[in-house]
């Protein structure tokens, strides 16, 4: 069998998020405050680098909790949402090859992103960035549906990409992929042996969803950025209907995972 790529050799899809990057900025969920206020209170200062910036949504929540925020970014027009609507200043490269210019960072942070770098390379650049005490958080927001609410979000998945290859998804909770990501996050910070051993963080959160809300939100992730546009209009038209039959909406659990360590 052979050996599917690890997500950051999918420099395609890492780099293909601002296709529509105002969607992405609406559609996307922001991360919990409880989550924010402990990175800023364990940090030893508050100027942060946020690693994958996107269109700045932890950065405005890192902001507005009193951080200075200095954005990197791959996709341009990513950079350009963070920078031009909300004053987040960032600069556009690959974080294993950006050049800090001898800065350094009270805190280094990668919301939804640490699995499109490198773990190894990712891992010893934010070690040469951050001050001794600093620290990395690393976090994701997992969603986990209601047995009832995968079975139908999967039912309309495989109606509508039955003949599409590549797109495994089955609308079932993405708890246990995201654990292995944290744990190989986990394990390019040890790697170096420049952080203390990880520390894994766990929120627990609801949000509920009308039927466009969440119609906004699917083409912004991964496994649709790049899909044409007549597939993806049939899995819009069909998970539409199977949100229809459930009353027009419902309520998705989240679970917001967290990889934590200090700089020795």
């Amino acid at each position: 069998m052979p050996t599917l790529p690890e997500p950051h050799q999918l420099r395609q899809v890492a780099a293909s998020f601002g296709g529509d990057a105002d969607r992405y900025d609406r559609a996307r969920p922001r991360y919990p405050a409880a989550l924010i206020d402990r990175i800023v209170a364990t940090a030893p200062g508050r100027e942060v680098l946020d690693v994958g910036v996107g269109t700045g949504i932890a950065a405005r929540q890192l902001r507005d909790a009193g951080c200075k925020v200095l954005g990197v970014d791959v996709d341009p027009r990513m950079a350009e949402v963070a920078s031009g609507r909300y004053g987040i200043d960032t600069e556009v490269a690959r974080f294993e090859e950006w050049d800090p210019a001898g800065r350094s960072f009270d805190a280094v942070v990668a919301g939804q992103t640490w699995h499109w770098v490198d773990p190894a390379a990712g891992a010893t650049k934010a070690a040469e960035v951050l001050r001794p005490g600093g620290r990395i958080a690393l976090f994701w927001n997992a969603l986990q549906p209601t047995p009832e609410l995968a079975e139908a979000l999967a039912r309309a998945h495989r109606e509508a990409l039955a003949d599409t290859p590549g797109i495994p998804w089955t609308a079932q909770s993405s708890g246990d992929a995201y654990g292995q990501i944290t744990a190989k996050a986990a394990e390019g910070l040890r790697g170096t042996g420049a952080f203390a051993d990880p520390e894994y963080w766990r929120y627990e959160w609801d949000h509920d969803y009308t039927r466009d809300q969440w119609l906004d939100l699917v083409p912004t992730t991964g496994l649709y950025t790049r899909l044409p546009p007549e597939p993806l209009q049939r899995l819009l038209d069909r998970t539409g209907a199977a949100i229809d039959a459930l009353g027009g909406g419902f309520r998705l659990h989240y679970t917001t995972v967290a990889t934590v360590a200090s700089r020795r």
